[in-house]
């Protein structure tokens, strides 16, 4: 049988370059930097979230506010799971009503996550905006969702998956293009 190696997209410095150019990106857009908040979708879009604080910091000498938010219970398919739902924290320690609110995820695929973020947020307030900040946008979408602040935009095939390797996760940054289930 042939099997297709895992295609590497991103490496660790393109990793860290993309996401100094989506701080920048977020910065520059902001209507109101005082009101910015990041906030990640578990898992991976916690530690982006994080490490863009990081790098806003840095550079622009602003202390964002990080959330935490888990969409489980929103998801639009969570019933049909084969598994039970592993629900994790929603740690939301600030107000959000009339702030400018960047939704961190690490891949933006049919939109329905993104869409179960917005159900999730809009139980914690009314924010005076909502953006969208992903790695890496990988095509078709089911729902009219779009990322503002978009890493990379990788053509895939639907029965490919995109994998994001964290070094808080991994142990090593890596983005990868591969079938499921083969080496």
């Amino acid at each position: 049988m042939n099997h297709k190696p895992p295609k590497i997209v991103m490496e660790a410095a393109d990793l860290q370059e993309t996401l100094l150019r989506i701080a920048n990106e977020i910065v520059q857009q902001a209507e109101e930097r005082s009101k910015l908040i990041l906030i990640g979708i578990h898992t991976g879009g916690v530690h982006i979230a994080k490490r863009l604080q990081i790098i806003i910091s840095e550079l622009y000498q602003l202390n964002l506010p990080v959330g935490m938010l888990d969409i489980t219970l929103y998801r639009d398919d969570w019933t049909r799971l084969h598994t039970q739902p592993v629900v994790r924290a929603t740690d939301l320690p600030f107000r959000i009503d009339d702030q400018e609110v960047v939704l961190v995820d690490d891949v933006l695929f049919t939109g329905r996550t993104i869409r179960a973020a917005l159900d999730a947020l809009i139980d914690y307030g009314r924010p005076k905006r909502v953006q969208v900040a992903v790695l890496v946008d990988r095509g078709h979408r089911e729902l009219p969702i779009c990322g503002q602040f978009i890493g990379m935009n990788q053509k895939t095939l639907p029965q490919e998956q995109v994998n994001v390797h964290l070094a808080e996760t991994d142990g090593y940054d890596r983005v990868v293009v591969e079938i499921p289930g083969r080496p």
